[in-house]
């Protein structure tokens, strides 16, 4: 396995980078924009392609380097189905799984520090965000953060995990790089109360000042989404309610780019065909799968995904790849639902 922990020593953030080599795809934490350069030219140096962007939360003292990620790497992105960020191509909820080839992350919704903090647990570690930090926890007084709710999660959820469990956390000002939940049980601070009325109170008389960065970061981090709005001025585009009035024209081929797990969670549309965004620079290639039924049937192809985030990346990747026939569901699942079309349960 290939796992780098990356540091940005101007917001004392950790982003980790993880891979299990064959085809090398890679997946990465927590990455921080100014340090987007770095990330690609380490994945060039690895031979990696970056298949996922994951943040554990709306973040307050960086601005999140997904945006720059997606744009350069054609990634999805990641966060927990809370987020108000308008980046995210695929959100996540607690027991769902996060999955590159050879890897995966168990996804734990661990509130408090954020009302969108999530930790994800990969075997003997767990990446903890800003939820359990290295003796210490995240501060609970803004971005709807909650004492009780972080309590919670830290004393029902992490602390449950095996003693021997290696903590990552996202940020760390004093240069520890690692723990284990069995040290910070006996040495953090501020898990040695003896009850969540006690904890609240600790949280309370912390004084904090808010992170210099705050004010840019978190309006920043809210709005790196694709312009989607710009496809459709392009025409290439349809809207939810056009699309349902399309559903089963003969000409139309429906292109599911979303995973299996969402599909199972989510719902499937009639008649759709089924190619995760993962593999579409392989279908769109000649031979590929995607390319030869727009050529053999002449239909034109309709992507769509959760929120329409993968599918404006694919409408750019077939454009680019000579494919001029489609276009994308603006807003993906979640528009097609709050438009009243019709979802199949398996």
């Amino acid at each position: 396995m290939i796992f780098r922990q990356l540091f940005d020593s101007v917001s004392g953030t950790y982003s980790y980078l993880l891979a299990s080599r064959h085809g090398g795809e890679a997946l990465i934490l927590d990455p921080v924009l100014e340090k987007a350069d770095r990330y690609c030219q380490l994945l060039r140096e690895l031979d990696l392609k970056l298949v996922k962007a994951v943040d554990t939360h709306l973040h307050a003292d960086h601005v999140t380097g997904l945006g720059e990620l997606r744009d350069r790497t054609h990634c999805i992105t990641i966060m927990g189905e809370q987020s108000k960020a308008d980046v995210v191509s695929m959100r996540v909820s607690d027991g769902d799984k996060v999955t590159i080839e050879g890897l995966t992350l168990d996804v734990m919704y661990t509130p408090g520090h954020t009302d969108d903090s999530y930790s994800f647990l990969m075997g003997d570690r767990v990446f903890t965000g800003d939820t359990l930090l290295i003796r210490g926890t995240g501060r609970t007084d803004f971005q709807n953060g909650s004492s009780r709710a972080q309590y919670d999660s830290i004393f029902n959820r992490l602390l449950k995990l095996p003693e021997e469990t290696l903590v990552y956390p996202a940020h760390d000002y004093k240069g520890d790089t690692v723990s284990t939940i069995g040290e910070e049980k006996r040495y953090n601070p501020r898990l040695q109360v003896k009850s969540v009325d006690e904890y609240i109170e600790l949280m309370a008389n912390l004084k904090l000042p808010n992170p210099k960065m705050m004010d840019v970061a978190v309006p920043a981090n809210m709005q790196v989404g694709l312009h989607q709005d710009e496809l459709a001025r392009q025409g290439l585009s349809m809207t939810a309610r056009d699309a349902i009035a399309s559903l089963g024209r003969p000409e139309i081929l429906l292109v599911d780019l979303r995973e299996t797990g969402e599909r199972a969670k989510h719902g499937t549309l009639a008649g759709a065909l089924h190619a995760p965004y993962g593999g579409i620079e392989e279908s769109l290639k000649p031979g590929g799968m995607l390319r030869e039924v727009a050529a053999a049937s002449g239909r034109r192809i309709v992507f769509f995904c959760a929120f329409g985030e993968r599918s404006a990346m694919a409408v750019k990747a077939a454009k680019e790849a000579g494919l001029g026939n489609t276009v994308h569901i603006e807003g993906g699942m979640d528009a097609w639902k709050k438009a009243g079309g019709p979802v199949q349960h398996a």
